[in-house]
């Protein structure tokens, strides 16, 4: 049995719908487990600062359904610098503090992953990140709650593109990976989805928009994650109207509406599982390490594992959205 008293918690990077349901679940677990918890504001940036505060049960009060993070993030540059990660460390130390929980994505793990390394400080991750692009988990917190999102925006954007006979082009956050953009194109009925993953060519959309225009279908949507290489959905839609200049084409630019919000039921409960998770682990000496949620249970994942591995798309689903759309 671990001899953890005191543990830290830190918000880092973009914020993700379902961190304060991550934190409140932290909380109150590990003063369940008769331990003190102290929050780091701005992430990393904190720890270097030594910005905290101790949080109680009450502290995270009303939490569970806010969007964003009530410690902060920020995206420390400072924490790239040995010399400033030790200061962080050094005042963790200083304040008795045995473990770390930090909450974020690719960034934030790479930060924790260097305190586990520089120091006898147990840390482990919890994965938040809307992208879902943490390998050896289905699912990351926020993931659900921004496709939510995209296809209560797009089911709005099909109203008028229907009323007017327009093609319109939404582009969703995905500078990296095409998760959000694959879900929410399958969710919606949409045409296409267009993702950094893939080699994009524009003749496959000009071909289905000629099929359809023979079928009288007179509207369409079309996905484009922000990191499709024929640059984005402004990009792809100047293509359109140059081979195909008879379409009306516009073009919807999410952008961070999709961090925003309250946390579904889904993110709420997944957040709740994994802060308990992360507790549960640090009790049990499972260390450098993430929780994460596979094929429906809490696992823990070394960091070691996740070096050169890769979220792998749902090509299943890209076929299924090609044959949907006629």
């Amino acid at each position: 049995m671990s001899n953890i008293r005191n543990i830290a918690v830190l918000t880092s990077g973009g914020d993700a719908p379902g961190m304060n349901a991550a934190i409140r679940s932290v909380v109150r677990t590990g003063i369940y487990c008769g331990m003190d918890v102290f929050g780091f504001f701005r992430g990393y940036q904190g720890l270097i600062e030594n910005d905290f505060r101790t949080l109680s049960a009450r502290s995270v009060n009303s939490v569970l359904n806010r969007g964003g993070t009530i410690l902060k993030s920020a995206r420390s540059l400072d924490f790239l610098e040995e010399e400033n990660r030790q200061i962080a460390i050094q005042n963790l130390k200083a304040n008795d503090i045995q473990a770390l929980v930090a909450l974020g994505g690719d960034g934030t793990f790479r930060g924790a992953q260097k305190i586990a390394e520089e120091s006898d400080i147990k840390v482990i991750a919890i994965p938040c990140t809307i992208d879902n692009d943490i390998p050896l988990t289905d699912y990351t917190i926020g993931f659900n709650t921004a496709c939510e999102t995209v296809i209560e925006a797009v089911d709005k954007i099909r109203d008028t593109a229907m009323s007017h006979d327009r093609i319109f082009f939404v582009e969703v956050m995905g500078r990296d990976t095409g998760h959000i953009a694959v879900e929410a194109a399958l969710a919606s009925g949409a045409l296409m989805a267009y993702i950094p993953e893939r080699t994009s060519h524009i003749q496959p959309l000009l071909n289905k928009l000629s099929e359809g225009k023979q079928k009288n279908k007179s509207s369409s949507i079309v996905i484009v994650a922000e990191g499709d290489e024929l640059g984005g959905a402004v990009g792809l839609a100047k293509a359109v109207e140059q081979h195909l200049p008879q379409y009306e084409t516009k073009v919807s630019i999410l952008g961070h509406i999709q961090r925003g919000g309250s946390p579904s039921v889904f993110d709420r409960n997944l957040a709740s599982r994994m802060g308990w998770a992360a507790i549960d682990f640090l009790l049990k000496d499972k260390s450098e390490g993430m929780v994460a949620s596979w094929k429906g249970k809490l696992e823990f994942v070394p960091f070691e594992d996740l070096k050169g591995a890769k979220k792998e798309l749902d090509l299943l689903s890209l076929e299924i959205i090609d044959t949907l759309a006629t």
